[in-house]
């Protein structure tokens, strides 16, 4: 081993795995994933699927799972920074409901890994932000379940967020530090507060 460091979360089953990049004059090398690596680190998933998505300025993706076919999943930011977050909803897990948050940039090439059995979104901090992640199982339509973004039972801590919660999901009256309104999808405005979410 020694080409990536992977540091555990206060929450069980959250990992942040650092890649070595090796730079010169010419730019920069970076093994994004080698299998190996991740098992002689404990981490033995396997993956099935890769995404990648594209979002502007104060964009919140989230928060997002799947009911009967959960996913693991490996995220990173390609371009740009993010707020990446994670929220427990293992019924059996003493950190049930907690939630845990990382920024990754294209700077810092930090991943973070999710373990199924969590809620997941990420709220963009840049102009744009590219989004790459690898899923352990295939995405499923129909299966999607969701959690409200600002449940204030949950209390996530998104960075240069501000506004008022009003009782629902929506991101009427929230924007960032700099003026740049939130900007949900509808379907992420519609989602419930942890007591009536899915567990698993």
């Amino acid at each position: 081993m020694g080409q990536i460091k992977v540091t555990k979360c206060p929450i069980e089953g959250l990992y942040i795995i650092e890649p070595t990049v090796h730079g010169d004059s010419r730019g920069y090398f970076v093994e994004t994933y080698n299998q190996k690596d991740m098992e002689e680190a404990g981490l033995t998933m396997k993956f099935v699927q890769d995404n990648q998505s594209c979002s502007t300025k104060g964009v919140l993706r989230g928060l997002h799972f799947q009911k009967e076919f959960p996913q693991g999943k490996l995220v990173r930011a390609i371009k740009g920074t993010v707020f990446d977050v994670a929220v427990d909803l293992r019924s059996n897990s003493p950190t049930y409901g907690q939630w845990y948050g990382v920024e990754l940039s294209e700077e810092n090439k930090k991943q973070f890994y999710i373990s199924e059995g969590f809620a997941h979104g990420f709220l963009v901090l840049t102009d744009i932000a590219e989004f790459c992640y690898k899923c352990t199982d295939f995405y499923h339509p129909g299966d999607e379940g969701g959690l409200a973004w600002n449940d204030p039972e949950i209390g996530i801590e998104w960075p240069q967020l501000t506004g008022e919660y009003k009782g629902t999901a929506s991101a009427e009256g929230y924007q960032l530090a700099d003026g740049t309104a939130l900007n949900l999808s509808d379907k992420d405005q519609l989602w419930a507060p942890l007591k009536d979410t899915f567990k698993f």
